[in-house]
């Protein structure tokens, strides 16, 4: 299970004892810890899109900097991506220019200064890693993404030729729970036929249903042969936990975001 950890600094995330045993820096953040007012009190690590309420950048990267430095990633280059909840997955290496505003919603770097990150508000934030720590990848998946596969995408990208999926460090972070996650007939559709029996949902009145999206990731990094022992994840929901994490569909779309960072070993 995933850990909470509170920074000198104020900073309070989440962490992976599976990524923290193989020296990899990372943090799921939460709400806490940073600078913002509200609404985006106070850990805000992005803007909401299409909304006439924003918070101030130079706030954000200064909490991305807070961040960084709770967990040891060090004020490094941010690598981020114009999230578009795809299956497109953006590889960086060692001294590569790397394009912040492209489209994609996973990264995969082996470069140690520079630091992936992805951005969420309920969608399933996802780390992996190779078991040295050298190669590393940021996961954005919601239902969409789920769906479109960008785990198992992420996944083949990180691992290469070196098809040892066995060996994969993963992740799973504080996101939307289930209790939480009502969909319309046409997302239990989609679970249905990607998953088939196994679908990790509940079917509620009208054809509506509510979807597991944390137990999805699991099943799909499963199914791709990372094995359970190889997952760390947490019973944190995004929706639920108001104190701790911002919701876009609790705040109806006016709120902050949260990050999942991760930098490769040296």
């Amino acid at each position: 299970m995933l850990e909470r950890r509170s920074a000198a600094n104020g900073v309070v995330y989440y962490a992976s004892p599976l990524l923290e045993g193989a020296g990899i820096p990372h943090a799921f953040s939460t709400r806490l810890g940073g600078l913002s007012p509200a609404p985006f009190d106070s850990l805000n690590l992005g803007n909401p899109s299409g909304c006439a309420i924003a918070d101030d950048y130079e706030r954000i990267w200064e909490n991305y900097r807070l961040l960084a430095s709770a967990c040891g990633c060090r004020t490094l280059e941010l690598l981020r991506v114009h999230q578009v909840h795809g299956a497109n997955v953006l590889r960086t290496t060692r001294g590569e220019h790397f394009d912040n505003a492209s489209k994609a919603d996973a990264i995969v770097s082996d470069d140690p200064h520079r630091i992936a990150s992805v951005r969420v508000a309920d969608c399933v934030p996802v780390l992996l890693a190779l078991p040295d720590g050298k190669t590393v990848a940021a996961v954005h998946a919601g239902w969409r993404g789920v769906v479109a596969g960008v785990v198992t995408a992420a996944l083949s990208e990180l691992l290469g030729s070196n098809a040892q999926s066995g060996k994969t460090l993963a992740a799973i972070g504080p996101c939307i729970g289930f209790d939480a996650f009502e969909v319309g007939p046409e997302v239990v559709a989609e679970f249905r036929r990607l998953f088939g029996n196994d679908a990790p949902l509940r079917i509620a009145g009208a054809g509506k249903g509510f979807v597991d999206l944390r137990a999805a990731v699991r099943l799909q990094l499963r199914r791709t042969g990372v094995p359970d022992q190889q997952i760390d994840t947490t019973d944190r929901c995004t929706h639920r936990d108001e104190n701790e994490f911002f919701s876009h569909r609790r705040e109806n779309g006016v709120t902050g975001r949260m990050a999942a960072i991760i930098r490769a070993r040296e």
